[in-house]
């Protein structure tokens, strides 16, 4: 794998070049790509949640969790993501694209969300990190439209009734895992 190409691709994609999505939606080798960027993001927006776990308080245990549970969540959220983009582009707004399309654009789609590594600095970090998540459903706008191949207007209500709905999956998740972890810290005599 070529990361510097990877890392163009990246930043092609977070210009919102239409043209890089039709690139990668045509080509199917680029989805270990597309699924190795999403966990690049992923495990640095995980570091960025553990850190903050970390200077908050939490100690060592508190920064893995966050950092399991961030990596786990959105990982997790991709998946869903393309699966539901899919199925409300597809079935709803009657989209042209299989799976693997959409599995690549949104995969590229999703490398603003590395800005959620300085998640930890206080006051600017959550700040970059939530613009990092509008920058990134603004590149999943375009993502989709390209994969569907329809007009800006569905892909905005494709994208917003996916994220909707992965919000609510992502804050379940969320919410098991830290009412576990909380389990596992009162059980080992962690919090007192």
């Amino acid at each position: 794998m070529d990361f510097g190409a990877m890392l163009n691709r990246l930043i092609r994609a977070a210009r919102l070049d239409a043209n890089l999505y039709e690139e990668v939606e045509a080509d199917t080798s680029l989805t270990q790509e597309a699924f190795t960027a999403v966990a690049i993001v992923a495990a640095l927006s995980g570091i960025g949640a553990g850190l903050k776990s970390l200077i908050g308080g939490a100690g060592v245990g508190g920064f893995f969790v966050a950092l399991f549970v961030g990596i786990l969540v959105s990982l997790a959220g991709y998946v869903i993501w393309a699966f539901l983009t899919y199925f409300i582009g597809v079935r709803l707004f009657k989209g042209t694209a299989d799976y693997g399309e959409l599995l690549r654009t949104l995969g590229y789609a999703y490398g603003p969300n590395v800005l959620g590594l300085v998640a930890f600095i206080p006051v600017i970090g959550p700040l970059l990190s939530f613009v990092g998540s509008i920058w990134a459903l603004l590149c999943f706008v375009v993502a989709v439209r390209q994969a569907l191949d329809f007009d800006t207007t569905k892909a905005v209500l494709t994208v917003i009734i996916g994220w909707f709905v992965v919000l609510v999956i992502t804050l379940m998740i969320t919410a098991i895992l830290g009412v576990g972890a909380i389990g596992l810290g009162v059980l080992s005599g962690g919090l007192r």
